[in-house]
């Protein structure tokens, strides 16, 4: 017997919203399944829902939203290996309701609201990676420099959406500026501790290979392989900056060590389990697309099949 819950934003009254939560009460009692439909939190304080999953035997969780609510939802339920998320159960389930949707994109969820509760009913639940940026749970992705300047400023947007993002990142480009970092990748005692100072206008940590409406900053990022993939943009003239973006996105550079190899790239790709981030220069951070406190140094690690995620 199943037991959903679904996790809706209550501030918004749209007519897509209404229509949304008449779909889900529909679909769901033609289904024969026991469900509630709560609301979400503006401040992302889910310590509520472990003790409503003991006490009412909820077997799934569906976030209607983006990345960042999916993200606040299993940092409530993630626990580390010793009383692991298995132990319960859950299901966490998305209809994808962001400006981004990047795990929902990542993980073939569709991002309309029909097709994606469809799934949800299908219950095929696989586990994926998370990761922990100083003990701060994510899903899918962090970063500093340019782009948690636009996470920034979009979040204080009154009219969010795709337009809006690429009308501050547009802006953003042309006054950036590159700052210093010094990186440190901890692949582990076989392969060595490897450290590179650099100046870069970003630097992208992602779990995915989505940095959200398809727009792919990891290519070969995977959900399930136990990897970190980051992506660093190095200082550079804007055409070259640009073009080395594009370049990326389009899968042109190859995953190598941390290293500066002297040819001439403005991008570096690398892989690896765990990492530093040594921010000196005062970069701001975004956390799945959501502004985030800054800090002097970043201890940031891949959590191992962390979220049952209900998949296509």
């Amino acid at each position: 017997m199943r037991k959903i819950i679904y996790l809706i934003n209550p501030i918004s009254g749209t007519r897509r919203k209404r229509s949304l939560k008449e779909m889900i009460r529909r679909k769901t009692q033609e289904q024969g399944i026991d469900f509630d439909i709560l609301p979400t939190n503006a401040e992302g304080d889910y310590s509520h829902l472990p003790e409503l999953i003991r006490n009412e035997g909820v077997t799934d969780i569906v976030i209607c939203g983006g990345d960042g609510t999916v993200s606040a939802v299993a940092a409530a339920l993630y626990k580390p290996r010793d009383a692991s998320w298995g132990a319960t159960g859950v299901r966490l389930g998305v209809i994808p309701m962001g400006s981004g949707n990047g795990l929902a994109f990542a993980a073939s969820i569709p991002k309309d609201p029909a097709k994606a509760l469809d799934i949800v009913f299908a219950g095929k639940a696989t586990p994926i990676d998370g990761i922990l940026i100083n003990d701060h749970f994510s899903c899918m992705l962090c970063g500093v420099g340019l782009d948690g300047k636009v996470a920034y400023e979009f979040a204080g947007q009154q009219k969010r959406g795709l337009r809006t993002y690429i009308r501050i990142t547009m802006r953003n480009f042309f006054t950036a500026r590159p700052y210093p970092f010094r990186i440190v990748s901890l692949p582990g005692d076989k392969d060595g501790q490897r450290e590179l100072g650099v100046d870069a206008f970003f630097i992208s940590v992602a779990n995915g290979n989505q940095f959200g409406n398809n727009f792919t900053i990891a290519p070969k990022a995977s959900l399930h392989d136990g990897l970190l993939d980051i992506v660093v943009a190095l200082k550079t003239n804007r055409f070259r900056f640009l073009w080395s973006v594009i370049r990326q996105v389009m899968g042109g550079y190859p995953v190598a060590p941390l290293s500066l190899n002297g040819d001439g790239k403005k991008i570096i790709y690398f892989q690896t389990p765990r990492l530093e981030i040594w921010n000196v220069g005062g970069a701001p951070l975004h956390i799945d697309g959501d502004p985030a406190k800054s800090a002097v140094i970043y201890h940031i690690n891949v959590v191992p099949d962390a979220i049952l995620l209900i998949v296509p």
